[in-house]
C-alpha cells in the first residue's frame, strides 16, 4: 500500500488534521482496518484518534480515494464526529483463539 496525500490541512478550531489521500495497492482491496492501521503508522498517531470518513474505489483500478481526520484528543473526536462514523473507524483488539468470553450466565 502506498499513500499519496493530496490535502493535509490543520483545523485548529476543531483540533484536528484533515487529510485527503490516494491509496494505491496490489492484489486484494485492503480492509478499512488495514487502511487505518497503515495511515496511523505513517502519521505516528493512535488509531483511536483517527477517523476515515470515505473510501471510494473504481472497478478495475487498484487505487482508492479517501478522506480522513486525525484528532488531537478523544474528547474533540466525540464532540465533533457522528457515532456511526466513530464506530466504523474503531476496532476492538482481536482475542487469541484460546480465549473465550464468559457470557454463559
Amino acid at each position: 500500500m502506498d499513500f499519496e496525500f493530496t490535502r493535509d490541512e490543520e483545523n485548529k478550531l476543531l483540533d484536528r488534521t484533515e487529510l485527503d489521500f490516494i491509496l494505491t495497492y496490489e492484489g486484494a482491496t485492503p480492509s478499512r482496518r488495514e487502511i487505518i492501521g497503515k495511515l496511523c503508522a505513517l502519521r505516528n498517531v493512535d488509531p483511536k484518534l483517527c477517523v476515515v470518513d470515505s473510501l471510494v474505489g473504481e472497478f478495475g483500478k487498484q487505487e482508492i480515494v479517501g478522506r480522513a481526520r486525525i484528532y488531537g484528543d478523544v474528547s474533540a473526536l466525540k464532540a465533533t464526529e457522528l457515532e456511526y462514523v466513530v464506530e466504523r473507524s474503531t476496532f476492538e483488539e482481536e482475542k487469541p483463539e484460546g480465549e473465550e468470553s464468559n457470557e454463559e450466565a
